[in-house]
């Protein structure tokens, strides 16, 4: 396979990602997925966005340095002082990429309020800066696919002569369909100079549920580059999902022969992962790695696999990183059974983890008669998402409820100490969550409150999530337990103390995403 058909996937969950409203990530769990995303040889990992908060700095500068394999990249406005920073952050990686974007489309440009002259002087001005400092530089003019024809090219043959080395063509607003997205990177790879010389790249909202179709059609047209996240997490309704693009490109070869370095076996794992820390589970129907991705229920369907599994997949569960070898798990399962099973969840457990998952897990077993790997899976989440590290926890709770009232008796551990309520309210989890605000009073308001069973059965385990807004922050919170009462407190608390991270973070009445709402 020639360089030509290479097709670098540039991974952005760190920082578009955690963008979405409720992903904040904690600086532990953005080391972690980055690590996977390294270790999936994912080649451009674009860390986060420097000069957002002191937190986002740390964490890309601690990125930079951890890395092995990728590319760390991190994004500057096109503004000194931004492309100062993100220098500062990433200089130590073994390969560091300064990715700097201005908005060009009318609508953008009308923002910092430049006419076309002024933005190309600040274009030049800071890719020039930008190149200076790095000799691996990626420009993006945002709103790409709503900027006049000729004003783009214009701003992209300015980029390359300044020294950018990769060109971003974002769909900033998921507004493009294929064949637009398409036509867009032949007509600058046609009429800029020196655009063969450079790498293009697309960045594809899903607005309108096209991204991975305009990412694929960019790729056919001349685009080397895929902008995209784990599980497709973004702004809005997020992006192009990595998982899609790199299965699409493989299995359908024969009509898109490009090739990528990806290693396949590693997504099932790291979709679940990217799920718990964000707080965003993966939607049943989703492509490649939702749950019934490899489920069959129609009778014709079931027969047809039974007779031949290609008769109605087009991939191989193990493709991904699922095991079809099925371990039956029970209160009598060891702790090598266990770390087994989840090894082929796609769960690393180092041996203070699984101790501690062992303990949960022979205790679910014990109110179970059998563990189903949905079980496993939400057992991880939970463990992941309510740790001894947290400001609150939940040490006990009673409930009374029926037809003569509803009562919580609720016992946190906050901040090490204990503290104990006793309310009432319009239902349990209603009197539940008045608890948890007479022993942390705080003005969040609840914005979602969902509650689906794991598995089939009286004794299935609840998972709920829930959201939560606080002065324009919003933190998510996930739980699971065969109590959903006792789960619904404990995301309710996750929740809180994703809020009290935010704060401590940035500051009180600051919020580290107000610098990135224009990014693209």
């Amino acid at each position: 396979m020639s360089d030509k058909n290479r097709v670098y996937i540039f991974d952005t969950t760190l920082r578009d990602g955690e963008q979405s409203p409720g992903a904040t990530m904690s600086h532990s769990e953005k080391l972690e997925i980055a690590s996977m995303l390294d270790e999936m040889k994912v080649d451009i990992i674009e860390a986060g966005f420097p000069i957002a908060s002191e937190g986002d700095f740390k964490a890309v500068s601690e990125i930079a340095r951890q890395s092995q394999n990728s590319v760390i990249c991190g994004l500057a406005r096109a503004q000194i002082p931004d492309i100062d920073r993100c220098w500062e952050a990433i200089r130590h990686a073994k390969r560091p990429r300064i990715h700097t974007f201005i908005g060009t489309s009318p609508l953008h440009r009308a923002i910092p309020n430049l006419d076309m002259d002024q933005m190309a002087e600040r274009i030049e001005q800071t890719v020039t800066h930008a190149r200076n400092l790095c000799d691996n530089v990626q420009w993006s003019p945002m709103d790409a696919t709503r900027t006049e024809h000729d004003y783009l090219c214009r701003v992209v043959e300015i980029a390359i002569k300044c020294g950018a080395t990769t060109i971003n063509i974002p769909d900033t607003v998921g507004y493009t369909a294929p064949l637009e997205s398409a036509a867009l990177i032949r007509m600058l790879l046609e009429r800029v100079p020196g655009a063969d010389e450079v790498i293009f790249s697309t960045h594809c909202h899903n607005d309108l549920g096209m991204a991975t179709a305009n990412s694929l059609a960019a790729v056919e047209a001349g685009a080397r580059q895929i902008e995209c996240t784990i599980n497709g997490l973004g702004e809005r309704a997020g992006n192009t999902a990595l998982e899609e693009v790199v299965m699409a490109l493989r299995v359908r070869h024969d009509i898109m022969p490009f090739t990528t370095g990806i290693d396949t076996t590693k997504i099932m794992g790291i979709s679940r992962r990217v799920s718990q820390v964000s707080g965003f589970p993966v939607q049943f129907n989703k492509a490649i790695v939702g749950k019934n991705a490899f489920l069959h229920e129609s009778g014709i369907h079931q027969d047809g696999v039974l007779k031949n599994v290609e008769t109605f997949e087009i991939m191989k569960p193990a493709d991904i990183g699922l095991n079809e070898a099925n371990i039956v798990m029970g209160k009598h399962s060891g702790r090598a059974a266990l770390r087994a099973k989840l090894k082929d969840l796609g769960y690393e457990v180092g041996d203070n983890q699984l101790k501690d998952v062992f303990v949960r897990f022979k205790g679910l077993a014990d109110r179970k008669k059998e563990v189903y790997d949905e079980d496993l899976i939400a057992l991880m989440q939970d463990s992941a998402a309510n740790t001894g590290d947290d400001y609150m926890q939940v040490k006990h709770l009673r409930v009374v409820c029926g037809s003569d009232g509803q009562s919580a008796d609720l016992t946190l551990i906050v901040d090490g100490a204990e503290k104990t309520a006793s309310t009432s309210g319009d239902g349990p989890v209603d009197a539940v969550f008045n608890a948890v605000k007479e022993i942390y009073p705080h003005h969040a308001r609840l914005q979602l409150y969902q509650v689906h069973a794991v598995t089939e059965g009286t004794d299935a385990q609840a998972t709920v999530s829930v959201r939560m807004e606080e002065e324009g922050r919003i933190a998510t919170g996930q739980a699971a337990d065969t109590d959903t009462i006792l789960a619904s407190v404990k995301a309710y608390v996750g929740a809180l103390n994703r809020l009290k991270v935010r704060r401590d973070q940035v500051g009180e009445g600051s919020d580290a995403k107000q610098v990135t709402m224009y990014s693209h």
